[in-house]
């Protein structure tokens, strides 16, 4: 698994990259009443706005973390969006990507990289 300063992680599938957003981020939100997902097939560049999501205490954007193509979306989360909250790392990922130049991944924080990021 791999981390973004932007508080995502990527966690490498097969041929693509399942993408979510930490536990830190999770719980600095607060407890999430609405997430808007984009649409499978669109492409995106690293620091696109791709999710919307709405928490009791602000509104966010989730952030395309590198180049390519989503692939697939958890529509599990616009029904139940305090899902991130509960499993931020697990059932709770937002989408999956299929990157342009899948060594971009190199670029990114390893986990004790980014816990000193949040110290």
């Amino acid at each position: 698994m791999k981390f973004t300063e932007e508080h995502e992680w990527l966690e490498p599938n097969d041929d693509h990259v399942i993408v979510g957003i930490t536990p830190h981020a999770a719980e600095a939100l607060g407890e999430l009443v609405f997430v808007e997902l984009p649409e499978a097939g669109i492409n995106v560049s690293k620091g696109d706005d791709v999710v919307v999501i709405e928490s009791v205490k602000a509104a966010s954007d989730i952030l395309a973390p590198l180049d390519g193509e989503i692939i697939e979306v958890n529509e599990a989360l616009v029904e139940n969006p305090a899902l991130v909250n509960e499993d931020p790392l697990g059932a709770a990922w937002f989408f999956k990507m299929k990157l342009t130049t899948p060594s971009d991944m190199d670029e990114l924080m390893e986990e004790d990289e980014y816990k000193e990021l949040i110290g």
